[in-house]
């Protein structure tokens, strides 16, 4: 989860596809950008990513640009530096640089509330009246998630964005507006409507007419229609060949870009809104993005996370471990994954996109901005990995106060408790409890780790009235820890669950109003299940992940507020009766039981 003549910085390196002569600091970079090729090679070999495409960009211009891999295993393509890769989330940032035009324009306000654009918008709850434009651009409205209705497909289908807004209608808030922020791609598909609202024009036609093309990213667009084949890189699963990957929600995950490309993006923030002489946004917009916007939020355990305006990190952690200030956006799709890195202080930027979730490219980004910043004196040296495990310490608490089951978008843990110093923490998973962490104690730091996992530690912090479980990892290129909330504990309810629900318990739905080309229904069935914990009664479970609190006989509620992400995708759903059979609805999702054979 992760700025002086725009001319002068778009230069490229030659890679697979063409390029002009290198810039200056190519030679004196050659050690980061080897590292880097290398990194990329053995995530190719070992077969986690089919194609990878970069860009590195210092004062210079761009250092490096170079793809690597197939875009078309059918017809052996090799992928080149103008190839489009599904950039995902990364998008995001566009999404807030559009809003920031219209703010520039006076069409737009930050903190104007959104019904005033969308009058007809609505939800259950009444505090909906209140999420601005900021709120939706710092994953703090309140929003459920996503909507997961036709989000990915293997061809266009229009209209996602006024699907989201039609299904909100049948949501409450998760949290009120400003109280905590929690991933949330409802917001930014809240942005494309706003932007219809106030321009007259489909979002992916602005966005194309007031920003690509001024920019001259002639490689980069939505996938309104299909690209031209060899153009884009065909997504593999489970070793086939698909076809395009095409993202429903544009502005919160839906941009085809290239590395270079996204250069001239980044040239953009690196010159506080200017190119190529002319301005095409204030330097105060570009800022704004910029800013930490968690500063005032009420439920807050892990205030390293610094969210900006479409950035998810304005300090990003890797880097603001060795001093180095970076704004940061990573994007993942059903089949890509993506890191967008922007330097201002040091005038560097870099993206790394590639197909494949697992190819790591956290890990390689900051690999590579680590070594170039050593290289150029920015940092000292390169940071030794973590190692280690600290001294045991008398705990401050009994193991016993921190035992429970905590909630969260995925999968319920367990906290139990082996003796008063000693926790083991479990995953449900499958029907069942999986160890994640056992023989956990209290250490010289106040964290509870094993020693088994060094790269894992745990710890408790009650806010607001919550108990969060709280878990930090070793992360990216190894030399710093990020913790995050993965759970909040949950009560036993005081009455059982309603009999109308348990009538329904061990039931199975099919979708109704799935496309047929949706990713979903291509690469499975789409079918969801209710069910139940059996150590927490009263609760309602969704898909065998996500617990829900009963509203009566016929609806259930989302249940938890944890920050950052594992709070994210929240489901509310309700009963309606169709022709005297039963229908669920989640949001805009229509399923029907389905009937075994």
């Amino acid at each position: 989860m992760q700025f002086a003549g725009a001319g002068a910085l778009l230069r490229v390196l030659p890679g697979c596809g063409g390029g002009d002569d290198p810039a200056p600091d190519a030679g004196r970079l050659s050690e980061a950008i080897q590292w880097g090729r290398d990194a990329i090679g053995q995530a190719l070999e070992k077969e986690q990513a089919t194609a990878v495409s970069v860009a590195l960009m210092t004062s210079a211009g761009v250092v490096w640009q170079e793809a690597f891999g197939t875009a078309d295993p059918q017809g052996k393509v090799a992928a080149t530096v103008d190839t489009r890769f599904n950039i995902g989330s990364v998008s995001k940032v566009m999404a807030a640089l559009a809003a920031m035009v219209l703010c520039d324009r006076g069409k737009l306000a930050l903190d104007t509330p959104i019904i005033r654009y969308l009058p007809g918008f609505t939800m259950l709850s009444a505090e909906y009246d209140r999420i601005t434009l900021r709120h939706l651009l710092s994953h703090s409205s309140g929003l459920p998630g996503t909507n997961w209705r036709n989000v990915f497909a293997f061809a266009p289908i229009d209209g996602y964005a006024q699907d989201t807004a039609d299904g909100l209608a049948y949501f409450h808030l998760k949290h009120l507006p400003g109280e905590l922020a929690v991933y949330c791609n409802d917001g930014f598909t809240m942005v494309e409507n706003l932007v219809a609202a106030v321009t007259g024009l489909p979002y992916a036609e602005f966005v194309q007419r007031e920003i690509l093309e001024p920019l001259g990213m002639s490689r980069s667009a939505y996938a309104v229609q299909a690209f031209p084949e060899g153009s884009f890189v065909h997504p593999v699963y489970e070793g086939r060949r698909m076809g395009q990957e095409f993202v429903s929600a544009y502005a919160t995950g839906g941009l085809a870009s290239t590395p270079g490309d996204m250069m001239r993006l980044a040239a953009l923030f690196l010159n506080q809104g200017m190119h190529q002489g002319k301005r095409l946004v204030s330097q105060a917009a570009i800022q704004e993005m910029g800013r930490d916007q968690t500063t005032g939020l009420r439920i807050n355990p892990c205030p390293e996370w610094r969210w900006g305006l479409g950035w998810d990190a304005t300090r990003q952690p890797g880097l603001d471990s060795v001093g180095i200030k970076a704004w940061q956006k990573n994007g993942g799709t059903a089949f890509f994954a993506t890191e967008f890195f922007v330097l201002p202080d040091q005038r560097m930027a870099l993206l790394l996109t590639g197909s494949g979730a697992g190819y790591g490219p956290l890990r390689i980004a900051e690999g590579v901005l680590l070594r170039a910043l050593a290289t150029v004196r920015a940092i000292p040296a390169l940071p030794a990995a973590l190692t280690g495990v600290p001294a045991t310490s008398a705990p401050s608490v009994d193991a016993a106060a921190l035992a429970g089951i905590y909630a969260n978008y995925e999968a319920p843990f367990k906290v139990q408790a082996v003796d008063a110093r000693t926790i083991d923490v479990l995953r449900w998973k499958a029907g069942a409890w999986a160890p994640v962490a056992q023989g956990l104690t209290s250490r010289a730091d106040g964290w509870w780790w094993n020693d088994v996992s060094p790269e894992n530690s745990y710890r408790w912090q009650s806010v607001d009235g919550k108990q969060y479980l709280i878990q930090r990892v070793t992360a990216g290129a190894g030399h710093y820890r990020a913790s995050m909330p993965i759970g909040q504990r949950l009560a036993p309810l005081p009455a059982p669950l309603p009999s109308a629900w348990q009538g329904r318990v061990g039931t199975r739905w099919q979708p109704v109003n799935e496309s047929a080309d949706s990713v979903s229904l291509v690469l499975g069935d789409g079918v969801v299940s209710l069910g139940t914990l059996p150590d927490l009664p009263g609760y309602l479970m969704w898909n065998d992940g996500q617990l829900l609190r009963p509203d009566g006989g016929n609806r259930a509620r989302m249940t938890v507020q944890v920050p950052v992400n594992h709070g994210r995708d929240l489901v509310e759903i309700e009963i309606q009766t169709v022709g005297g059979q039963e229908r669920l609805r989640a949001g805009s999702s229509l399923y029907r039981p389905l009937v075994d054979d």
